[in-house]
């Protein structure tokens, strides 16, 4: 179980770091990467989502026994934001350093699918 509880803690850290500022440099966004966010809903929403999972995440790292099961869908929150990021940059419609955040989310969805995995038997 310290395994799981390393890799959510670690998760949920980097997450917030990565994901709070988001709230804050909307505006920059479209001017580093341009066009500007038209949807400020769809952005804001997925940084209110992706937040909640890193509580999620901190939440799991307390007790992985007792939160086991929802290793699962945290799995399945970062296949979605890596796929979808995968995908994007194979269209050549997103750039590098956002593929790179999404090979992040998929290390993570396998990592996490490891410790649910080795944390069965306890």
């Amino acid at each position: 179980m310290r395994f799981a509880k390393v890799l959510f803690l670690v998760a949920a850290i980097w997450g917030a770091v990565i994901i709070t500022p988001l709230y804050f440099i909307f505006d920059l966004v479209g001017k580093m990467d341009p066009p500007a966010v038209t949807h400020p809903g769809f952005y804001y929403g997925f940084a209110g989502v992706a937040l909640a999972w890193q509580i999620g995440f901190f939440i799991i790292a307390r007790d992985p026994a007792r939160y086991r099961l929802m290793m699962i869908p945290a799995a399945l929150e970062k296949i979605g934001y890596g796929g979808a990021i995968s995908a994007l940059f194979l269209q050549k419609r997103v750039q590098g350093a956002d593929f790179a955040t999404g090979l992040v989310d998929l290390v993570f969805a396998g990592l996490f699918l490891l410790a649910f995995w080795r944390s069965r038997d306890t």
